[in-house]
């Protein structure tokens, strides 16, 4: 009882204006959750293979990766509300015309669109890191980024239930699409969190572009910034997929895919609110090493259920393992994310944001395009997921570095 004390007065402690900026995220995420439950059955059912799902969602990385850098120099020094609400009311419309086009098979629109939804949700992305740490005390900057990713688990336990009953209610009318519908119509709500932060922004100094080699530490930031891209190409390779592995591989139509995610992203959500006192209790080796470590075990486990498909068993030991392998790999994003903006300092905390979601969607965006490859030239679910596996050991590894280095120098 006494830890959990602690732990509701940590959140407590937090301020409105972080709180209603991570609200805002929250309804933003649930856009992109939904469609991380959902859009690859809906364009399944279009008719679309799953390499031309993979290029769908390649695109939404590109536009992410090759601007999220500029937007990462161009935020320094600058306010971050208009970039909030650019999110919160693209989000819902681009969502809206994406499913349009799927729908109607205007092919040539979608990868536009699916570019446009990408910057619309990194408008929110790139910069709610730095708004909590510029905005929040830093006493409750750990629970401030546990909150802020457990929205994206959150979000997906809540679409999930609510599709599965939706879906026993009326299979027929309440299809992946109208689900998705309807989530992006809701997201609009984000607008009313956005216009509840009442606050004066904390600005970071601006950093003239001709002054940008000198003023920042790059040999630090690529330091910090190689685990996160080794992680981050092994997970393209698996997360966006993961619900056509258990389709393909496993028989699992989206119904009972999103009891599963919504089951497993609530442990996620559960396992993330302990972490802050999880990190203050027993410090970064086992917050961040020991879950990597597990959930790459779980991966592993999960992998090789499609050489024994065929078995009764394959199945049930297959959600075990996903269940297993979501909370131990996502509770450790919040603290691998506070250990790197740490690790690089102040000064280099916006352009680390960027380069951070810039990495992400630029080795998803790379990510897919070799798996749409892999899986047209008929490799495996399993071979390609064990490459994520030899991806995310090189990267534990690097982060162990990583905090031997930082507990050595810690932050003043």
């Amino acid at each position: 009882m006494e830890a959990i004390t602690k732990v509701i007065q940590g959140y407590r402690k937090m301020e409105k204006p972080v709180l209603y900026a991570i609200a805002a995220q929250f309804c933003i995420q649930a856009v992109h959750t939904s469609a991380f439950l959902l859009l690859n059955f809906f364009m399944a059912k279009q008719g679309y293979a799953d390499y031309e799902i993979a290029q769908v969602l390649s695109w939404r990385y590109m536009a992410v990766f090759f601007l999220a850098f500029p937007v990462g120099l161009f935020i320094k020094g600058r306010r971050l509300l208009p970039f909030f609400y650019a999110a919160a009311i693209a989000m819902p419309v681009v969502t809206h015309l994406l499913l349009f086009a799927i729908d109607k098979h205007w092919d040539n629109w979608i990868p536009v669109l699916a570019m446009i939804w990408g910057l619309a949700y990194m408008a929110m992305q790139v910069t709610i890191l730095p708004f909590i740490l510029l905005n929040g005390k830093p006493e409750t900057h750990s629970e401030a980024f546990s909150l802020s990713f457990l929205t994206f688990s959150a979000t997906i336990f809540i679409v999930g239930v609510c599709n599965s009953l939706l879906h026993q209610l009326d299979p027929v009318f309440f299809t992946e699409k109208r689900i998705l519908q309807g989530v992006a119509t809701l997201s609009i709500l984000a607008v009313y969190f956005v216009y509840k932060i009442r606050v004066r922004e904390n600005l970071s100094a601006r950093v003239p572009f001709h002054q940008i080699r000198r003023d920042y530490d790059w040999g630090l930031i690529v330091k910090a910034f190689i685990p996160s891209l080794i992680m981050a190409i092994g997970a393209g390779f698996t997360i966006p997929v993961i619900n056509l592995f258990f389709l393909h591989v496993h028989g699992v139509n989206s119904a009972l895919f999103s009891v599963m995610g919504a089951v497993t992203y609530g442990i996620v959500a559960i396992v993330m609110l302990f972490m802050p006192y999880i990190r203050r209790s027993f410090g970064y080796r086992i917050a961040i090493t020991l879950f990597q470590s597990m959930a790459i075990i779980a991966l592993f486990s999960l992998a090789t259920t499609e050489y024994y498909r065929d078995l009764g068993f394959a199945l049930p030991v297959a959600i075990f393992f996903y269940t297993l392998r979501q909370p131990l790999m996502n509770a450790a994003a919040p603290m691998t994310t506070e250990l790197i903006m740490k690790y690089v300092g102040k000064r280099n905390r916006e352009i680390m944001s960027a380069l951070q979601a810039s990495i992400w969607a630029g080795s998803w965006f790379l990510s897919m395009k070799l798996f749409a490859a892999l899986r047209a030239l008929e490799f495996r679910y399993v071979t390609i997921f064990l490459i994520t596996v030899g991806l995310y050991l090189v990267g534990v590894i690097w982060y162990a570095l990583i905090i031997r280095q930082y507990e050595r120098n810690p932050e003043d």
